[in-house]
């Protein structure tokens, strides 16, 4: 009967887990209490809070390292200017020395001038050797015309100081001086330069055109018409009876402009002689002509507006 009246529902000492000794030993300890995990409350010290002083920079201190760091990057930026013209430097050099490239030497101009030449000619390098001596010739010509129409500036102008009625035509031999010079160099040197450097007939063509004219100028101012501002011979003998000085100077004008003359006459019919041996040929200039005018840029944007223009006009009208 014990068994019986055993309650089925009880839980022996076993297997009761309040009673078991690490539960116990806990629940009997000394636990501290709450109030002592205050977080606002501060332990083993009452003294106020104090504030920790700024560690930010001064004005002043901000200022100066903007301006150390300034310095630096002017200095920086100086060092690479130096290194970039170091570097042009040599490649300026280097292409001086290279084969391939050819530096200008015309005019001869001195190293501290600030222009420097715009031309390079080299007869021995570019000009064939059978057309050299003629190629030189036209050279020294365009020069001995430079100076010829120097030196007929300087007579005018000795002449205008004597005989002030003479100040038309210094006036036109200081133009023609300004004119001539560097036209003759351009216009019929140059191509005539061209034209035996790369044997182009249209340089040829356009050479003949030019020198015709210029020896009909050669032969005005041999003439020397009064009021045209040349000292040829009809001025310079109605000169040499008042005035001895001014008209000898007039007459070594006169002289030069007289070889001009002949010798322009004379290279005239060189270069044609040249012309004919080299396989120039009109047919050729056109040709060349040609295909410079095709090949320029400006040419071809000239023509596509006009196309361009030329077919919104036809639209318009369609319209």
């Amino acid at each position: 009967m014990s068994s019986f009246d055993t309650n089925p529902f009880s839980a022996s000492a076993a297997e009761n887990p309040f009673e078991d000794p690490s539960v116990t030993q806990v629940m009997n300890s000394t636990v501290t209490s709450v109030e002592q995990f205050y977080p606002n409350e501060t332990t083993g010290s009452t003294s106020p809070a104090v504030l920790q002083p700024s560690t930010e920079p001064a004005p002043r201190e901000v200022a100066a390292a903007a301006q150390a760091d300034l310095l630096r990057r002017q200095e920086e930026l100086e060092r690479k200017a130096a290194e970039l013209e170091r570097r042009e430097e040599e490649i300026n050099n280097r292409n001086r020395t290279q084969p391939g490239v050819k530096e200008n030497n015309w005019p001869p101009l001195p190293g501290f001038c600030p222009i420097r030449p715009c031309f390079y000619q080299d007869f021995s390098e570019e000009i064939p050797p059978e057309h050299q001596r003629v190629c030189k010739m036209m050279y020294y010509l365009c020069m001995l015309n430079s100076l010829t129409l120097f030196l007929n500036v300087l007579a005018f102008l000795a002449l205008f100081i004597t005989i002030s009625s003479y100040g038309q035509d210094f006036g036109l031999a200081l133009v023609w001086l300004l004119l001539f010079t560097p036209c003759s160099f351009l216009c019929w040197y140059r191509p005539v330069y061209k034209a035996f450097r790369t044997d182009s007939s249209f340089s040829f063509f356009f050479f003949f055109f030019v020198f015709f004219a210029q020896v009909v100028i050669f032969i005005i101012q041999a003439v020397g018409i009064q009021g045209w501002g040349n000292s040829g011979w009809l001025i310079t003998f109605s000169v040499i009876t008042s005035n001895k000085v001014v008209g000898g100077i007039m007459v070594m004008v006169a002289v030069l402009f007289t070889l001009c003359a002949v010798l322009s006459v004379i290279l005239l019919k060189m270069v044609h002689g040249s012309y004919r041996h080299t396989g120039a040929s009109f047919q050729k200039a056109q040709q060349e002509f040609s295909q410079g005018v095709f090949s320029n840029k400006n040419f071809q944007n000239a023509a596509a507006s006009a196309a361009s223009a030329a077919a919104q006009s036809s639209l318009h009208q369609g319209n």
